[in-house]
């Protein structure tokens, strides 16, 4: 088993992906100048969540709507709207927050990351597991329930001062740009089919795409190196939390997942999702709803930490795991 989840990581540690994210993690902690413009990180951004979600509803076309499309998909907006509160309390009496930031930092583990989901899709792909195109639309319906029921966590406590239900949050939560243009490139490859395809195939797979996550992923590197530098202070029982909860999160996902019946790399990648925690869509929301939640805790835990542990060691460990549960 530890072989087995051993080469696996070897395999995931040796694409140019992951080598190009420590190169900027290196970079970052030697504190070089080397940078990605913002706007460039952006664009780059946004272009990996239109291929995911275009490439999604194009495989989802060709295989049809399924069962498994509609169980996976109601079982990801449970499990995102559910962890949050599991992931509060363990926040509040084991790492010790105070509320408002483990509410803020909960809604980060309960939402998911779109990179981390391609450098899953990826790692399926080089070792050669097939999974269902419609798991893209299951990462889109993971992005937001997360911030609700942290909403909901705070509204608990009517005196907490640090939450702000402000009317442009429902807009920032409903309307949030990965969430709409997830959305928006699954309907539209759904629309087009192979069609479609085959006027962007060289956009939006290929050369064309890896190049664009290497690039991105050099950007995280040097982002999250350079947050950890600043962040000395994080206390150990936040460092375990950003690492073991993705796992715990990662294998009662794979758990549900076998119960519903689905393939192999079907279930790697809901479990990939369930163990990720977000750093763009949520980080959005909790600085305009809980503006006093301290983000010097949970954008390096969940940047810093959870993100570069599930590329490293997860990815190889959720599969590992999901072939044991013989999916």
């Amino acid at each position: 088993m530890l072989e087995s989840i051993g080469n696996a990581a070897l395999t995931n540690l040796l694409t140019p992906a992951i080598l190009f994210f420590a190169l900027g993690a290196l970079a970052g902690w030697a504190k070089s100048d080397l940078t990605i413009p913002d706007q460039a990180a952006k664009a780059l951004s946004l272009y990996l969540m239109l291929c995911i979600g275009f490439k999604g509803g194009v495989e989802a076309r060709m295989s049809g709507f399924s069962p498994d499309l509609l169980a996976s998909g109601a079982l990801g907006v449970a499990f995102s709207f559910l962890a949050p509160f599991a992931a509060f309390l363990v926040l509040r009496r084991f790492c010790r927050l105070e509320s408002i930031t483990a509410a803020a930092t909960a809604a980060h583990y309960g939402s998911v990351s779109v990179v981390t989901f391609a450098a899953g899709s990826e790692y399926l792909r080089a070792i050669g597991v097939e999974f269902n195109g419609h798991m893209a639309a299951v990462l889109a319906l993971m992005e937001t329930p997360a911030i609700l029921a942290a909403l909901l966590i705070v509204g608990s406590n009517a005196r907490d001062p640090g939450a702000s239900f402000k009317p442009d949050l429902w807009r920032e939560v409903l309307l949030n740009g990965a969430a709409v243009l997830l959305i928006g490139s699954f309907a539209i490859g759904l629309l087009t089919g192979e069609a479609g395809s085959q006027k962007l195939s060289g956009f939006v797979a290929g050369p064309a795409f890896q190049g664009a996550l290497c690039l991105f992923l050099l950007d995280m590197g040097l982002v999250a190196a350079r947050r950890l530098r600043e962040s000395r202070t994080i206390p150990w029982r936040l460092v375990v939390f950003a690492c073991v909860w993705p796992v715990l999160s990662g294998m009662v996902a794979l758990l549900a997942t076998r119960a519903l019946g689905l393939s192999l790399g079907d279930m790697t990648l809901f479990a990939v999702l369930a163990a990720s925690a977000s750093y763009i869509a949520v980080p959005a929301a909790m600085r305009m709803a809980m503006p006093k939640a301290d983000a010097g805790v949970y954008i390096p835990m969940s940047l810093a930490m959870t993100f570069p542990f599930n590329l490293v060691i997860g990815i190889p460990l959720y599969h590992a795991a999901a072939q044991m549960l013989g999916g």
